[in-house]
C-alpha cells in the first residue's frame, strides 16, 4: 500500500474512524494521504469505498476509476475497485452497468489467482 509511515498511519487512523461510524474524519484522513502520495492507488480505493459506504456513488465510481488508473498492474486491487462501480452502479439502478463491472472484477480475480497459483507452482 505505502512504505511511507505517514500514509500507513493516515490509512489506520481512516480505517478507526469508519469502524467507530467518523466517516467525514475518515474522509479528511484519506485526503491528506492522497496529499502526500497522489499516486496511491489503494488511497483511491480507499476513499471510493469510503464514498460508496456514505452514499456517494457517482463519487464512488470517480475515485475507483481513479485508482484504477494508478494500479497498475495489481489485479486483485483492480477488482475490488471494479466491485466498487458495481456496487455503486447496482445503487443507481444501472443493472447493466453492474454486471458488466462484477463481470470485469470476476475476470480480474481469475486472473489473479491464476498468477498466484503460477508463482506458487514455482
Amino acid at each position: 500500500m505505502s512504505g511511507n509511515p505517514a500514509v500507513i498511519a493516515l490509512l489506520d487512523r481512516a480505517q478507526l474512524d469508519t469502524d467507530n461510524g467518523h466517516r467525514e474524519a475518515a474522509g479528511s484522513a484519506l485526503e491528506r494521504g492522497l496529499r502526500i502520495e497522489p499516486r496511491n492507488a489503494w488511497l483511491w480505493h480507499e476513499l471510493a469505498r469510503l464514498r460508496l459506504i456514505q452514499g456517494q456513488y457517482a463519487q464512488a465510481i470517480a475515485l475507483a476509476r481513479k485508482s484504477i488508473s494508478f494500479a497498475a498492474h495489481d489485479r486483485s486491487l483492480l477488482a475490488l475497485d471494479w466491485r466498487v462501480i458495481g456496487n455503486a452502479r447496482v445503487a443507481q439502478g444501472n443493472s447493466a452497468g453492474a454486471q458488466e463491472a462484477f463481470k470485469q472484477a470476476a475476470d480480474l480475480e481469475q486472473a489473479a489467482q491464476a498468477e498466484t497459483q503460477t508463482i506458487h507452482a514455482f
